[in-house]
């Protein structure tokens, strides 16, 4: 039988602990965006895609399986583990890093990276955000990428789950 060596994105993958070393090794800007990213969709990538085109490279900050589950999108949500998440996001070309947080808002990790610009999906006031008050304190910025309209991830499972 043959042997096959793991593919080459699961070295995007590091532990919350070694991200600001495996960052600085990427060139900048760092753009970081983060989300639960639980059932990969066409909104999901596009999205991504434009974060990717802001700068040098992209990091994201997945929710921990707890994390997810306190965003009150349903019990049995992400359906997804963690792990699985990561791997999907590494695969995708537009993703230069992956690790996790388990706070409810990416903000202490944020404040570890240090990135140059925060992106978060349409529907945010950047200006509101804590975390875009963090990014500024730097020097760095924050945006707001709109939706791709008609992609959600939990119109997805709903549509799922009507399914007979």
């Amino acid at each position: 039988m043959t042997a096959f060596a793991p593919p080459d994105f699961l070295a995007k993958i590091c532990a919350r602990a070694d991200a600001p070393a495996r960052l600085a090794a990427l060139p900048r800007p760092w753009v970081f965006t983060n989300g639960v990213f639980d059932i990969l969709h066409r909104g999901h990538v596009s999205y991504l895609a434009q974060a990717r085109a802001q700068g040098g490279s992209l990091l994201v900050g997945l929710n921990s399986d707890a994390s997810a589950r306190r965003l009150g999108k349903g019990p049995d949500r992400p359906l997804n583990a963690e792990a699985d998440r990561a791997v999907m996001m590494a695969a995708l070309g537009a993703v230069d890093l992956v690790t996790w947080f388990d706070e409810d808002t990416p903000q202490a990790l944020i404040g570890e990276l240090r990135p140059d610009l925060i992106v978060k999906g349409g529907d945010y006031d950047m200006d509101k955000l804590p975390e875009t008050a963090l990014v500024r304190s730097w020097g760095g910025d924050a945006l707001a990428i709109p939706f791709v309209d008609g992609y959600s991830t939990t119109a997805l499972v709903a549509r799922i789950r009507d399914q007979p």
